[in-house]
């Protein structure tokens, strides 16, 4: 499982012209699954996300977490974030999981972030034509991998 993790000041997430999800000060998280990924990789995930330090003190030093600035987190399923791209020029997605393992996996995902943080967690639409608008604050952009957890 793979995400990226953008600070933003804000960001929304648009299907056919209506807003879905919006926030102000968080994350912005694209999230990307393959076959063999587990209920562990998002414990793993939900533990980083929340505890996660890149959010600016007093000292304008990357120390606070998404909890200690009350943020919010917006997840958006990204099936391209599987993209091989070792041959040729035109990726090919076939590592990424098939819907009947994603879609529970990234709702799942979306639940225990949810509990973790104590409120909603804003959604994109999975397998929809979505339009995201964000502001990256930092920019920070911070990419993790399950399969990288060492």
């Amino acid at each position: 499982m793979r995400i990226v993790i953008q600070r933003v000041s804000h960001a929304s997430v648009t299907i056919e012209g209506q807003v879905k999800s919006s926030i102000g000060k968080g994350y912005l998280i694209l999230q990307g699954i393959e076959e063999g990924d587990t209920e562990e990789d998002i414990e793993w995930l939900v533990k980083k996300v929340k505890g996660l330090r890149i959010f600016d003190d007093e000292n304008h030093i990357m120390n606070k977490s998404i909890m200690d600035v009350n943020g919010d987190i917006i997840v958006v399923s990204q099936f391209t974030l599987m993209a091989s791209y070792k041959k040729g020029n035109r990726p090919s997605w076939i590592k990424a999981a098939k819907h009947e393992i994603s879609i529970p996996l990234y709702n799942h995902f979306v639940k225990r972030l949810s509990e973790e943080i104590g409120k909603p967690v804003g959604t994109g639409e999975f397998g929809a034509d979505m339009k995201v608008e964000l502001l990256n604050d930092g920019p920070v952009t911070i990419c993790m991998d399950t399969k990288n957890k060492e």
